[in-house]
């Protein structure tokens, strides 16, 4: 890895361009997602999120910014030393609650409390910073038109045919097997429910899609450090879990009844914006260029990480959205832009279905049932 000194790229509204029609993708968008909502509130009688609708561990932690470092990375909330408290929430992408045994890229959303600076527009008087990543560096669809595609042939399945679901998954499971045993990327395939049957708390995440990063940009990365969370990299569920609808939280309420863990928050710096596009979130960064380097570090004690009260304090009462935040770090690119209207009207639907309206605690004892 390239340890010699980087030079980042400076932060300006130029580095984005939004495409003639971005608008109406948007709004497609926007319109997609809530049909999805829709139907799966038809089939349950319960409104969930239009996307990563189930969570797999519910968790309050301690998030501790590193001192001593370098200016570069000194950015936002990471400008000083300082502990936060924070509700971490590992989720699965479809709007569906699907059996576990449909093998899907896992997800984690944190947010973080107590968090002080000029806010973004609609975040004012909040006080929270979330960050949402998925298992992988990069995202399934380059742009947000891109994502509209797949999103439509998602939406066409939704509320249909589990059973046929599992099937697939152990079919695409040993496809992405064999193209990765001989150098092929699989992330479509893993995306699609052929993800490995792997222990969702060995694995990192990253935010796919960049941030501006203070006075730079940045794409941040989760990353377990601790024995108990290394010892987990790529290992397979237990069998048991494996053939249990709800085998990832079974997994990792496992885990937490008597063990603790840690993670490292990185960040990796634009350093060219050619070889690292802001628009096209299907390129990953090179790590030769820029690797990632650790800015805080996640810390999550032995608790009940999953239960019934959990999931109404969390699922029901909160939403995650990278534009709840600071301007120092505000999200980048197209899908993120998208997200900035697709996430509060899914927001607004839950709460009202669900006679619950979402809010964005000041305190993580705000948080009833955490």
């Amino acid at each position: 890895m390239n340890t010699s000194p980087i030079s980042p790229v400076l932060y300006s509204a130029n580095v984005e361009t939004a495409s003639e029609d971005e608008a109406e993708v948007i709004a497609e968008l926007r319109e997609t997602m809530l049909k999805m909502s829709k139907t799966m509130l038809d089939h349950s009688g319960h409104a969930t999120r239009s996307v990563h609708a189930k969570s797999f561990g519910l968790l309050r932690g301690s998030l501790e910014v590193l001192p001593g470092l370098p200016a570069e990375l000194a950015q936002g909330l990471f400008a000083a030393p300082r502990n936060y408290h924070v509700i971490a929430r590992f989720s699965t992408p479809p709007s569906e609650q699907l059996d576990d045994r449909v093998s899907l890229p896992r997800a984690v959303a944190l947010k973080i409390l107590g968090v002080e600076g000029q806010r973004l527009a609609g975040s004012e008087s909040d006080t929270t910073q979330d960050f949402l990543m998925v298992d992988g560096p990069v995202f399934a669809a380059k742009d947000a038109k891109h994502f509209l595609r797949q999103l439509k042939l998602l939406a066409a399945t939704t509320d249909k045919a589990e059973g046929g679901k599992r099937a697939l998954s152990v079919l695409l499971r040993g496809t992405a097997a064999a193209l990765g045993a001989v150098g092929v990327e699989a992330t479509s395939l893993e995306s699609m429910g052929g993800h490995p049957k792997t222990h969702p708390l060995g694995a990192s995440f990253f935010t796919q899609a960049p941030h501006r990063f203070g006075d730079y940009i940045a794409k941040l990365s989760l990353a377990p450090v601790s024995a108990s969370l290394t010892s987990l990299v790529e290992k397979p569920l237990a069998d048991d879990l494996q053939n249990d609808p709800d085998g990832l939280r079974g997994a990792v309420n496992q885990f937490f009844a008597n063990s603790s863990g840690e993670w490292e928050l990185r960040a990796q710096l634009n350093t060219d914006l050619a070889r690292m596009p802001i628009e096209d979130h299907s390129v990953e960064w090179s790590q030769e260029d820029s690797p990632y380097v650790a800015v805080a570090r996640l810390r999550i004690e032995s608790q009940s990480a999953w239960n019934e009260a959990r999931s109404r304090a969390v699922d029901d009462g909160l939403s995650f959205n990278p534009w709840h935040g600071l301007e120092d770090h505000r999200p980048l690119g197209g899908v993120m832009r998208a997200r900035k209207i697709v996430y509060p009207a899914s927001a607004a639907f839950r709460g009202s279905a669900n006679g619950c309206p979402l809010h964005e605690p000041a305190n993580v004892d705000a948080v009833t049932g955490l």
